[in-house]
C-alpha cells in the first residue's frame, strides 16, 4: 500500500529488560494514518469560495443585473416625458386659431390693462369741495385729494370746475350730489352738461328733478341725494359741468359729492 512520505508511520521502540539499546522496527500490523489539512487553511479556502463581504459571486451579479435594470426603466421613462413635453410644445406653436380656439369677448367682462394703459386711459374722479362763502351753481372740485384723480386725454379746469377731455370717443359719465335741509324744501335740480367748441349755448346730458318734502320730525335736519350717470359720446375738447339749484344745502361729508368720467 503506498502512503504520502511527507508524512511517516510513526516509531515505534522496544526496550527489553536488559536495558539494551534496540533497533527500532515497524509493527507489520500497524495501519498507516494520514493527516488532514490544518483548520486555518480550511477556514481560508471556505473564505475564498464565499467572496467579498461574505457574498457569493453569482449572487452579487444578479443583485448588479437588477440594479442596471432598475436604471434602464429610469431613464426610459425620463426619455418618454421629455419627448412628450417637445410634442405639446410644438403643438402649442402650430395650432391654427379657429373659431373654437379664438379668443372671444364677453359681455360684462372686464378688460385687463397693464401698466401703462392704465396711465394713458383717459379717465377721472373728482370729489366736491368745500365752500364758505361763494356758492356756484356750477360746482368745483377736489382733483388731488383723496381718491381723486386725473388720468390720459383728461384734464380738470379749475377755474370752472369742468372735466376736459381731449380724445373723442364714448365715456360713461356720473356724478353724485347730496344735500341736507333743515325745514321743508320746495325742490331742486341735479344736472350735467357740456359746453362744446362751435356751440353757443351748453348742451344738457343728464338731469334730475327733485320734489320738496319736509322731514318727518320737525326741527331736525334731513338728508336727501341724487345720482346721475351714462355713456355718452363725446367729442375732443369737450368740458363737462355738474350744476345743482341749491349749492349752499350741499353735505360737507367728504365722499358725499364726486363726479367722474372714463373712456369705454
Amino acid at each position: 500500500m503506498s502512503h504520502d512520505q511527507s508524512y511517516p508511520f510513526p516509531q515505534v521502540f522496544l526496550v527489553d529488560g536488559g536495558g539494551g539499546p534496540q533497533h527500532s522496527a515497524q509493527s507489520p500490523s500497524l495501519v498507516p494514518c494520514w493527516s488532514f489539512p490544518p483548520a486555518q487553511e480550511r477556514a481560508r479556502s471556505r473564505e475564498k469560495s464565499r467572496g467579498c463581504m461574505g457574498v457569493s459571486p453569482c449572487l452579487a451579479l444578479v443583485v448588479l443585473f437588477l440594479f442596471l435594470l432598475v436604471f434602464a426603466a429610469l431613464g426610459f421613462e425620463a426619455y418618454q416625458i421629455n419627448h412628450m413635453q417637445e410634442e405639446l410644445k410644438e403643438l402649442r406653436t402650430v395650432q391654427p386659431v379657429t373659431e373654437f380656439n379664438a379668443p372671444q369677448k364677453q359681455i360684462g367682462h372686464k378688460p385687463e390693462f397693464n401698466e401703462k394703459d392704465k396711465d394713458n386711459r383717459p379717465a377721472a374722479h373728482v370729489i366736491g369741495r368745500i365752500e364758505k362763502d361763494y356758492f356756484p351753481k356750477t360746482l368745483r372740485w377736489e382733483s388731488q385729494a383723496g381718491r381723486a384723480f386725473v388720468s390720459g386725454a383728461v384734464v380738470y379746469r379749475f377755474e370752472d370746475g369742468a372735466l376736459q377731455v381731449n380724445e373723442t370717443g364714448l365715456y360713461h359719465i356720473y356724478s353724485r350730489v347730496a344735500l341736507i335741509f333743515k325745514d321743508c324744501s320746495s325742490s331742486f335740480v341735479h344736472s350735467v352738461f357740456v359746453r362744446r367748441a362751435g356751440r353757443p349755448s351748453p348742451l344738457t346730458l343728464m338731469e334730475a328733478h327733485r320734489a320738496g318734502s319736509c322731514s318727518p320730525q320737525q326741527g331736525r335736519s334731513w338728508t336727501t341725494d341724487s345720482y346721475l350717470g351714462s355713456a355718452l359720446q363725446l367729442q375732443k375738447s369737450d368740458r363737462v359741468f355738474v350744476n345743482v339749484s341749491h349749492p349752499n344745502y350741499l353735505s360737507h361729508d367728504y365722499y358725499a359729492n364726486f363726479f367722474g368720467l372714463y373712456k369705454i
